[in-house]
């Protein structure tokens, strides 16, 4: 890894004197800062491994860190701290603890896929900031994530009903992360819904959410998902040398 990373060095590193003279010049501030230096003892030699057994990190090794990835990030733009090149270089070094100072915008990553289209190597940098979420929250440094809880949310009623009602996720996302539905933008969004489309249907719509329909003969599929679901997750968590789901 030939790039040298300026954001490891933190600021917390840096000194400067405020008062200081070398044979008769004045070198006070900026001009006398230096890095106070410090041992990495704590590497996780198994990270890179553990983030590529989770789906969406597999071809984590591939990466050559161009920078495209952060370059094209949509995150990024708004938040320069959001980076994704980065968090890659400390995920293939096994540099955990500076990986975890970040923990809680890793899974700000908003699926994009502008990164994966740049990336020269196939890397599929959007799956690694996934599976480094889950990887997250599997091994207890993060709780989940809201868009975590809306994958679930919306998985769990495709799973549940073979269909997908818009209204019911958006209430059972708001019933996960503790929000409120009456929202302004909501309202405005519910309002304006009232005044556009014709009484039955917002009849059907309010209907379909209090009871939403199922597709006919979905038993079988559920339960097939179910249990994939099942084995996907024993899987990841095995891979991460965690015990099964609910164990002690």
């Amino acid at each position: 890894m030939p790039i040298h990373e300026k954001s490891l060095i933190r600021p917390e590193n840096l000194r400067e004197q405020e008062n200081l003279v070398i044979e008769g010049m004045d070198v006070s501030g900026h001009w006398s800062t230096f890095i106070e230096s410090r041992a990495v003892t704590d590497y996780n030699e198994a990270l890179q491994e553990e983030i590529a057994a989770l789906p969406g990190g597999e071809n984590i090794h591939r990466c050559w860190q161009c920078g495209s990835c952060t370059n094209a990030c949509t995150v990024n733009a708004v938040n320069p701290e959001f980076n994704p090149r980065y968090w890659i270089y400390l995920i293939r070094l096994g540099m955990e603890d500076e990986l975890l100072r970040d923990k809680d915008i890793i899974w700000q990553c908003v699926s994009c896929n502008k990164c994966t289209y740049a990336c020269p190597r196939d890397v599929v940098p959007e799956g690694v900031m996934k599976a480094t979420a889950h990887w997250l929250e599997l091994k207890g440094h993060t709780p989940k994530s809201p868009s975590m809880l809306f994958d679930e949310v919306f998985a769990g009623q495709v799973i549940k009903t073979g269909r997908i009602e818009d209204g019911l996720v958006l209430r059972d996302f708001f019933k996960r992360t503790g929000q409120p539905l009456n929202q302004p933008w909501l309202v405005a969004m519910v309002l304006g819904l009232v005044k556009r489309f014709p009484l039955a249907y917002l009849i059907k719509l309010g209907i379909a959410t209090i009871r939403p329909d199922r597709t006919r003969g979905w038993g079988r599929a559920r339960d097939a998902i179910n249990e994939y679901a099942e084995e996907v997750e024993a899987q990841n968590r095995k891979a991460l040398g965690l015990g099964a789901k609910g164990a002690k």
